[in-house]
């Protein structure tokens, strides 16, 4: 059986934040890279993160920090990398030790922008990882009801569903169950696709569509990444399971999801631009969208809703206009 051995937390969030919380729960040690020293100062001072998930309290005596990610990859076996896509280069821009030999688990929901790679790729084919050893974290997980220790159902994924395995025994607990697949792009790539969706119904709730309306673009929103996930990645896999289905409904729904709150402002009128500042957080689904955009040139699936949501982000055009073109194709 696999040994996940030492793991390490690449992030510092409130997703970084809350994995940290299950790992070390039933490991009792992590390491912990966070970019900035002031933070990690801060963290062990207080007992937490200073900046997201506050009322998460941590055993600091069970935490090696470092703002040093070399010194976190040369130290430790499995890395769960949770940093927002949009800045994962530059973190890895900065190794300079091996990492090929080891665990690398990304619990990153989006796709790395300018080089329209979901993240298990990107290891691939930047960094020389092998398949076998990257996995995903799929499934419907807000960062702060895993915190509140609400009952979550994560999926795991791994070519090699030993360490799969190996990695959901880490991370089940009282309030996470595991399950483990084989399916690393389509878990991936279908959580790139949910925040453009989550977006689209963020979008449409703003301009005052209902709930009768809201569950049609959602059905269609699930057709629609059957037939991506079908062209992009063939293989035998069940799109209502949890880490396809399920995501998308927690963050179409949810008060908790960035990018339907995100969506939900640009429906009411607010800029790109002002949206971003007002929220103080990263909604994924803005850079996911042009960057499945451009990957579906290549592959030329029929994506309606992708498409309405690249032209009211990136072409301008009125979300009023945009929706009633969608309304108008579903039947």
């Amino acid at each position: 059986m696999f040994n996940c051995g030492k793991i390490a937390i690449i992030g510092g969030g409130s997703w970084a934040t809350a994995i940290a919380k299950i790992v070390v729960a039933n490991t009792h040690h992590i390491g912990w890279y966070i970019r900035r020293d002031d933070r990690i100062e801060e963290f062990k001072r207080f007992g937490h993160n200073p900046a997201y998930l506050t009322s998460v309290h941590f055993n600091i005596d069970e935490i090696f920090f470092s703002s040093d990610i070399n010194k976190i990859v040369q130290a430790y076996d499995t890395l769960v990398f949770v940093t927002p896509s949009p800045y994962l280069k530059n973190h890895l821009k900065k190794l300079k030790v091996r990492i090929r030999d080891k665990y690398v688990v990304t619990a990153i929901k989006g796709i790395v922008p300018d080089e329209n790679l979901v993240c298990s790729e990107y290891f691939h084919d930047v960094l020389d990882i092998p398949y076998d050893n990257l996995a995903c974290i799929g499934g419907p997980s807000h960062a702060e009801e895993v915190a509140l220790e609400r009952l979550s159902y994560l999926t795991i994924a791994c070519s090699d569903t030993d360490k799969a395995k190996a990695f959901a025994e880490v991370i089940s607990g009282r309030f996470i169950k595991t399950k483990v697949s084989s399916d690393v792009l389509g878990i991936e790539y279908s959580s790139v696709l949910k925040n453009v969706y989550a977006i689209a119904t963020g979008i449409c709730s703003g301009l005052k569509y209902g709930d009768n309306f809201q569950s049609v673009l959602i059905s269609n929103a699930l057709q629609e990444m059957r037939r991506f996930l079908d062209s992009v990645h063939p293989q035998e896999r069940h799109i209502d399971d949890s880490a396809y289905l399920g995501d998308l409904l927690v963050t179409c729904y949810s008060n908790f999801s960035r990018n339907r709150t995100f969506g939900t402002m640009i429906g009411k009128g607010y800029s790109v631009k002002s949206a971003q500042l007002e929220m103080e957080m990263i909604a994924e689904g803005y850079f996911g969208t042009k960057c499945m955009k451009e990957i579906n040139k290549h592959m030329h699936v029929n994506m309606p809703i992708l498409d309405a949501v690249y032209n009211i982000l990136y072409e301008r055009i009125s979300p009023q206009i945009e929706i009633k073109l969608l309304t108008d194709s579903f039947r």
